[in-house]
C-alpha cells in the first residue's frame, strides 16, 4: 500500500510543469531536460498524478512509464470536482499541483499505461477531422447567408466553394485513412460491432476509437460513464425530485451517434425493441427509454468486443448482461 508521501502531484501546461512533492514545490520545463531533472527528485515508490490536459501530459507520462515510475493520468474535471469539494479559492498552478497530489492520495487512481502508436494516430485523426468538418460547416452557412443577399461577388463565391471542395476532399482522404488503420488492427472487432442492429460503420469506428480497442475500460459501467450516458438522478427527500437526465460528462460526438442509432435499435434490435417497449408501457418518456437504448447498445458493444463474436439475437439476454 502506498503511503500519502509517495503521491507526487503535477499541473502541466505547454512550457513547464509544476510539481507538488510532500511540501516541497518545484517547477521544470516541459521538455528532456526538464524530464530529466524531475527524475531526479523520484524514487521506484513515487506515484505521480497528472491531468489529462490535452496533448502536453502525453510526453511527460511516457518518459515516466518507461523509466519504470508509476503514473496516473485523471480526467481534469475530477481535478476541478474535487477543488471545489475542498472549497479552495486559489488558482495557480503552484496550488493546482497541491491539489492533484491530494487527491492521488485520497483515490489512489489506477496506474496509467501509455497507449499503442497506432491508437495514437487514430485519436490524432480524428481530432483533425473534428477541427475540419467544423470549419466546413462554418463556411458551408456564410456562403448560403451570403448567397441568401443577392449581393455576394463571384469571386468571392468561387473562393468559397474552392475551399469547401478542398476540405471535403481531405475529409474524405482521412476518414479513408482511419478506416484503414481500425481494419488493419480491429478488422474483427468492426465486423462484430456493425453486426449489430442500430449500430453502423461509423458509430463502431467512434466506439473503437475513443475505448481503445475497449480495453481502456474495465466494465460497461466505465465505457458509459466516459461517454457520458449514464442516467442522472435529481431527487432529494420526498418533495424534489427533477426529471432524470443524462450525465453530460463525455464525449459529444459518440453520444450525439449512439442516440441517433437507438432510432434504428427500438425497431430492428430485438432485445433494444423489447426494452423500450417496456419502459413505454410503464409511463418513462420516450427519450428516458432512449437513452435505455443507448446503453442497451453499449453493453450490446462491450460483450461482442471482449468476446471477439457477432451479434446473435437468440443470445441477446446472455451477452447483454
Amino acid at each position: 500500500m502506498e503511503t500519502h508521501a509517495n503521491y507526487i502531484g503535477v499541473d502541466i501546461s505547454k512550457a513547464s510543469f509544476d510539481v507538488s512533492a510532500g511540501r516541497r514545490h518545484y517547477q521544470f520545463s516541459n521538455e528532456t531536460t526538464g524530464f530529466d531533472g524531475f527524475l531526479k527528485l523520484l524514487d521506484t515508490d513515487s506515484h505521480i498524478v497528472m491531468e489529462a490536459s490535452g496533448p502536453y501530459y502525453l510526453r511527460l507520462a511516457c518518459f515516466l512509464h518507461t523509466k519504470g515510475i508509476k503514473v496516473s493520468v485523471v480526467n481534469p474535471l475530477v481535478i476541478r470536482r474535487y477543488s471545489q469539494m475542498r472549497m479552495s479559492r486559489a488558482k495557480t498552478d503552484k496550488k493546482d499541483a497541491l491539489l492533484i497530489a491530494e487527491y492521488g492520495a485520497m483515490a489512489k487512481p489506477e496506474q496509467w499505461a501509455p497507449p499503442q502508436q497506432h491508437v495514437v494516430e487514430l485519436q490524432q485523426t480524428e481530432a483533425i477531422l473534428s477541427g475540419l468538418s467544423k470549419q466546413h460547416t462554418v463556411l458551408s452557412n456564410q456562403l448560403e447567408s451570403f448567397t441568401a443577399t443577392g449581393m455576394m461577388q463571384k469571386a468571392l463565391r468561387q473562393t468559397i466553394q474552392k475551399e469547401l471542395c478542398h476540405l471535403k476532399q481531405l475529409i474524405s482522404r482521412l476518414s479513408a485513412n482511419m478506416e484503414k488503420i481500425v481494419l488493419e488492427h480491429y478488422g474483427q472487432m468492426l465486423s462484430g460491432l456493425k453486426s449489430i442492429p442500430g449500430i453502423g460503420k461509423k458509430t463502431a469506428i467512434m466506439l473503437i476509437l475513443v475505448s481503445g480497442g475497449f480495453e481502456r475500460f474495465g466494465d460497461c459501467s466505465k465505457l458509459s460513464s466516459y461517454i457520458g450516458t449514464c442516467p442522472r438522478l435529481f431527487e432529494s427527500g420526498s418533495s424534489v425530485k427533477g426529471r432524470p437526465r443524462i450525465c453530460k460528462m463525455g464525449m459529444s460526438a459518440i453520444r450525439a451517434s449512439l442516440y441517433v442509432c437507438s432510432w434504428s435499435a427500438k425497431r430492428c434490435n430485438k432485445a433494444c425493441r423489447e426494452l423500450y417497449e417496456r419502459l413505454l408501457a410503464k409511463g418513462k418518456a420516450k427519450k428516458v427509454a432512449l437513452i435505455a437504448v443507448v446503453n442497451k447498445l453499449l453493453k450490446q458493444a462491450f460483450a461482442i468486443a471482449k468476446t471477439n463474436s457477432t451479434y446473435q439475437e437468440n443470445y441477446s439476454n446472455i451477452i447483454c448482461f
